[in-house]
């Protein structure tokens, strides 16, 4: 365990330090979150609950109690058991269980992670989430707007209906995954801190389809992320950090503490992973931290808020590295080293 001071404030939260494992199937097991805290990570996000789940697990109750109103009124109040697991294989009954489960054998804060698209009926779990003791609700609004007629103002609309619903509901911490997929990034962050959100994950990593040429149809592998992936989700950390007045969590391509450090200079609160984790397994947060440990000592950089920010968009006296004066540069640069 490190022995420099980590400890890191996130929605409010004290964290020992800045780093998070964020939702993946490994984090449905007590076993695995165990691991991970005995490896000293700061918090645990668990896997994401699925809208589908949730309407579907209603939709099987009301459809016995119907049957049974006809026989007995006491079926009323019967709730049998249902068997409609995730991908993981948590339903909406045993995701309650598992997080009460955590929350009793864990000692660092523990995040739930709804993921849904629509502004329905399903958003008023949350408040069933906050009673089973999470510390905070992350809302992964996964939403891919195939529809052409759609506009882009009904689709910002539609992530801020969902934010509404759940913030009438709860009142322990919320988080927004938000995609990098927005025309104006900056202002949907800003009007989702104005909505309610009290944090932003920058950013949500969507899945995307390849072809297989062998077999003539799609294919929905799933591919890790890659460090290479992580300019943009930086770029945006940097841009908002000490701008928008909510806590931030860098996300993707985290696999080793070269990340770490690269989120926190850029002003992240906390960093997240998911990746190195399934790749290295929960044991490999010791490592990152000793690393992290490592070069905090050699700088004696004292505590991540000392680091933190340092090269963000706000405290650079010349900003435009983030901006259109770069992107100029960079084309120059390279046409010249290029040159024979």
């Amino acid at each position: 365990m490190p022995d420099m001071n980590l400890t890191t404030r996130y929605l409010g939260l004290t964290l020992r330090n800045p780093l998070v494992a964020s939702p993946s199937p490994a984090n449905a097991e007590l076993g695995h979150l165990k691991a991970l805290e005995d490896a000293g990570i700061g918090a645990v996000v668990l896997p994401s609950l699925f809208e589908e789940q949730l309407l579907a697990h209603r939709e099987s109750i009301d459809a016995i109690l119907a049957q049974g109103e006809a026989n007995n009124p006491e079926a009323q109040n019967y709730h049998p058991p249902l068997a409609l697991d995730g991908p993981y294989g948590v339903g909406p009954q045993s995701y309650l269980e598992l997080i009460r489960t955590a929350k009793a054998a864990l000692d660092i804060p523990v995040l739930a992670s709804l993921n849904g698209s629509t502004p329905s009926g399903w958003t008023d779990y949350a408040a069933q989430i906050e009673q089973a003791g999470a510390d905070a609700l992350e809302l992964n609004i996964y939403y891919v707007p195939i529809d052409i007629e759609q506009p882009g103002s009904a689709i910002e609309q539609r992530y801020l209906d969902v934010l509404a619903d759940v913030r009438r509901t709860v009142k322990i911490p919320v988080v927004v995954k938000m995609p990098p997929y927005f025309s104006s990034i900056g202002n949907m962050a800003q009007r989702f801190v104005d909505a309610g959100a009290n944090g932003l994950v920058i950013f949500n990593r969507y899945l995307q389809p390849d072809i297989d040429l062998l077999r003539m149809q799609l294919s929905s592998e799933l591919q890790l992320s890659q460090p290479a992936e992580m300019r943009l989700s930086l770029l945006w950390t940097a841009v908002l950090a000490g701008r928008v007045k909510c806590s931030l969590a860098g996300s993707t391509g985290v696999e080793t503490v070269d990340e770490v450090i690269k989120y926190l200079l850029a002003g992240a609160d906390v960093v997240m992973t998911t990746a190195a984790l399934l790749r290295h397994g929960p044991g490999y947060i010791s490592t990152l931290l000793a690393d992290l440990d490592a070069w905090f000592e050699a700088r004696q950089v004292g505590s991540p808020d000392n680091l933190r920010g340092v090269m963000s968009h706000s405290r650079l006296r010349k900003p435009d590295v983030y901006e259109r004066a770069n992107y100029i540069h960079l084309i120059e640069h390279y046409a010249s080293s290029h040159r024979r």
